[in-house]
């Protein structure tokens, strides 16, 4: 959706150069660097990242991550293997999670996912992957955007990619490997149409869907803009964050969802 008026004037202004050009793995491997040196934006995802080691099981098998990146989760799950559908550096598979996963039945304990699930253009093919590769309690983990009046507005008007909440299908083109989005996604399938995935998905089952962060992110500038405070000011919006209780939530920018591969008892409940 383009961005227009004020806006758009002031994303302009705050935007990185080259950072909408994000189908070029030469914008990722900037955001290496820049996660790195935006101490503020670094703390963002250490906090992520530590949420969805939490939920990844403990066990022999791997841990996967989808749509790796720039980022550095490996720091935070143990035996992790890192992806994305670039082929980027320090990555260690190049993987399209809209396909059929290279990997056997039950294989792992864990599914990873910071940003990723709003760009697969066929969700569906995800979680049935997902559902056979997952082994009995395994778990997908995810940060992903949410849908509030207040993100809705600042994603349509400060973001590149689309964000559409009024759709009916989970499907959109796709224009690339990274611009092609619906970033109300994720509030689709775990809100809007949560029947829809449980019907459908009978062996997976949502534990957690958890509003988080209405301010931050945005104050941080993200990995295509200039941060808009200072690094000490992390704690403090952290702790007014979580004062605003749930006005907070329900103005939440993202949120942090946990499905978990049902054990077979759980399934025979469920049905």
């Amino acid at each position: 959706m383009p961005r227009r008026g004020l806006a758009a004037r002031v994303a302009g202004i705050l935007e990185y150069p080259g950072a909408s050009q994000i189908d070029s793995p030469e914008t990722t491997i900037q955001r290496w660097d820049l996660i790195r040196s935006k101490r503020f934006l670094r703390q963002i995802y250490d906090e992520w990242y530590s949420l969805i080691a939490s939920t990844i099981p403990a066990g022999p098998k791997p841990a996967l991550e989808l749509g790796s990146g720039a980022g550095f989760m490996s720091k935070y799950v143990n035996d992790l293997i890192t992806s994305d559908v670039l082929d980027l550096p320090g990555v260690d598979r190049v993987i399209d999670a809209s396909a059929q996963l290279p990997f056997e039945d039950r294989s792992l304990r864990g599914i990873a996912m910071v940003n990723t699930l709003h760009h697969l253009p066929d969700v569906e093919s995800f979680f049935g992957e997902a559902s056979r590769v997952l082994d009995d309690g395994g778990t997908i983990s995810m940060v992903e955007p949410w849908n509030t009046p207040w993100s809705r507005f600042v994603y349509r008007k400060l973001h590149h990619e689309p964000f559409e909440p009024g759709v009916t299908s989970w499907r959109f083109e796709s224009t690339g490997p990274l611009s092609g989005a619906n970033g109300a996604l994720p509030w689709l399938v775990f809100a809007r149409h949560r029947q829809r995935f449980e019907e459908r998905f009978p062996t997976l089952a949502v534990r957690a869907v958890t509003p988080l962060m209405p301010i931050r992110y945005l104050l941080s500038g993200g990995v295509s803009m200039r941060a808009l405070v200072p690094n000490w000011s992390y704690e403090p919006l952290r702790i007014a964050e979580q004062l605003l209780g749930r006005a907070g939530r329900e103005s939440a920018m993202f949120a942090h969802i946990v499905v978990e591969r049902r054990q077979p008892r759980d399934a025979r409940i469920h049905q």
